[in-house]
Order: C-alpha cells, then sequence, then structure tokens
C-alpha cells in the first residue's frame, strides 16, 4: 500500500483502520463557509486526535478521501502522518459534479484518465506523495450525471491500469447502483468498488444486494447524527450482518470540516471507536468481528485483494 509518507505492507497495519476521513479539505465553494479544515488552523488538532487514537485504540492507518476540487493538500497530510505517528492513505479522483474543476464536463474520460495516472506515478500537486486510492469519486441522486458518468469510467480506467481501489461518494447515500453499474461495465471488478455513505440510506434491500454483487458498502458517516440517528446505522448495519455480508463492510465517520473536531466540541475521528463499536458489541458482535469490520476488510479492499487477509 502507499501512504503519504511511504510503502506500507498489509502486514504491518495491526490496528484498526478509519476507511474514509478528511484530514485538510476545503468545500466552502458548496456555500458553506465551515466547511474546512485548514491545515494552518487545524492541522494540529488533527493530529493530536490521531496521536490519541493511535494510544487508546491502536489506530493504524487513515483513508483520507480528498480528492481533486475539494482543497486536496498531500503536503500537510505528510505532516500530519509525521506528528501522529499514524499512516495516512491520499487519494486522487473527482468529487460530486458541483465540485468539479473548471473543465472537467467538456473533458473526454480518456484524458481524465490519463491525467489520474499521471498523479498515480508522479505524484500528487507537484509533489513525489503518491495516492494510494480513487476516492471519492462522487455522483448525486439516482444516476449520475453526464460529467460524473465520465469520471466514473476515468476512475475505474485508471484503477484497471494502477492496481488501486475506488471509493465513492453517494450523495446521501443514494446512487450506489448506478454507481456500481458504471465502474464494473469499465471492466473494474466488484470487490475492487467501496460505495460510500450507506449509511445514510434506510434501504436493507439495496445494501444487501450491493454487498452480494461483491462491492464493499460503506457505514462511513458514524456520528453525524444530523444527517442519520446512530441508532438508525447500528439498525441498517446488524441487518446487513445477520444477512451474511459482514466480509463487504467499511467503517468511518468522514470527519468533514472544523466542527466536527474534539478540539471544537465535536465528536471526532474516535467516535466509531468511543460510542459506535461498544453498541455493536453490546448488540453481539465479538472482537474477531469487530477487527473484520475495521481492519481485514479495509485492508482487504485497499489491496484489491479477493480473499480474506489474515
Amino acid at each position: 500500500m502507499r501512504t503519504v509518507t511511504g510503502s506500507l505492507a498489509p502486514a504491518a497495519v495491526e490496528g484498526p483502520v478509519l476507511a474514509h476521513e478528511h484530514l485538510a479539505l476545503d468545500l466552502r465553494a458548496g456555500g458553506d463557509e465551515r466547511a474546512t479544515l485548514a491545515p494552518e488552523r487545524h492541522g494540529r488538532p488533527v493530529a493530536a486526535e490521531l496521536d490519541a487514537l493511535r494510544g487508546e485504540y491502536g489506530l493504524a492507518l487513515v483513508v483520507e478521501q480528498t480528492c481533486r476540487g475539494m482543497g486536496r493538500d498531500p503536503r500537510a497530510l505528510a505532516a500530519i502522518a509525521e506528528e501522529a505517528s499514524v499512516a495516512v492513505i491520499a487519494s486522487t479522483g473527482w468529487y460530486y459534479e458541483p465540485f468539479h474543476p473548471p473543465g472537467t464536463a467538456a473533458s473526454d474520460p480518456e484524458d481524465l484518465t490519463a491525467l489520474l495516472l499521471d498523479e498515480i506515478a508522479d505524484g500528487l500537486d507537484g509533489t513525489e506523495i503518491l495516492p494510494g486510492l480513487l476516492g471519492e469519486v462522487g455522483s448525486h441522486g439516482d444516476s449520475p450525471s453526464p460529467a460524473e458518468r465520465r469520471v466514473l469510467t476515468a476512475a475505474a480506467e485508471a484503477a484497471l491500469a494502477s492496481g488501486l481501489s475506488v471509493s465513492t461518494h453517494a450523495q446521501l447515500g443514494r446512487g450506489g447502483p448506478a454507481q456500481l453499474e458504471v465502474l464494473t461495465a469499465a471492466g473494474l471488478p466488484p470487490h475492487r468498488v467501496c460505495l460510500g455513505h450507506q449509511d445514510l440510506l434506510d434501504d436493507p434491500g439495496c445494501h444487501r444486494e450491493l454487498a452480494a454483487a461483491g462491492a464493499y458498502v460503506a457505514f462511513d458517516t458514524v456520528g453525524k447524527e444530523n444527517y442519520r440517528p446512530d441508532a438508525d446505522r447500528l439498525r441498517l448495519l446488524v441487518a446487513l450482518l445477520e444477512a451474511g455480508h459482514a466480509d463487504r463492510v467499511l467503517l468511518s465517520c468522514d470527519i468533514s470540516r472544523h466542527g466536527y473536531l474534539r478540539a471544537e466540541g465535536g465528536q471526532g475521528y474516535g467516535h466509531l471507536f468511543r460510542s459506535f463499536l461498544p453498541r455493536l458489541r453490546a448488540a453481539g458482535a465479538d472482537e474477531d468481528l469487530l477487527d473484520l469490520l475495521t481492519r481485514r476488510n479495509p485492508l482487504r479492499f485497499l489491496t484489491a485483494a479477493v480473499e480474506e487477509l489474515p
């Protein structure tokens, strides 16, 4: 695996993984001035949180999914990873259409694919920091717009050429089946796809459909109670586990603004460990299942492995 500070063997990851987070981003283009994690202001509090989680819960790896058009800052990610002594994976791709950089909609998928492959080979934003994931490649609504379809296709083609996997942004959990259809139509196997934000969609049937197809189903907004209560997330997750799809679940908190940081009174990156996993234990999950959900599944996804990792 490729992290912002160098290569990392999956066997070296002995603790849990946060599969979808943001450590530095700027989404103010969407009209919300609070939707930012500015490295110069928030880098130290972010690093302090991750360092504390490493000490208390053994946090080993953070998958950072800030991509093109989201205020990506690979140098800040490297600084945070060094300060926290936690490995961080950076990403490339395009978020959903309102955040696409100018000219994206008019670009051919082949040109978009070439741009991604350049970043994968040479580094992000003028650095030598290499991405380890294509994500969070976005769409909104039940079906991607033409521009979103192009970036999804480009991500799939870049994944096939590079060996990386693809993680998506499905706005409010909608559109996962359509995203999977676009990605697999380009030839990408389902086990190299993670459909994002499915815990925001109260549709157990859809979750089962995606998992049965072989894709990963992300319950990655844990703690965002203003979108959906964690009680709902727990109910939906237990239903998916009871349906036999524990090997297709990824968990995270998707911290995406400074107000979510513990230092500013928010739930923080550790909400998954402090609050949600204890509730999952109380619902019957044992430690092996929790290790599967928080370590083995994300490692298998990131390495595009078919079989479960030890």
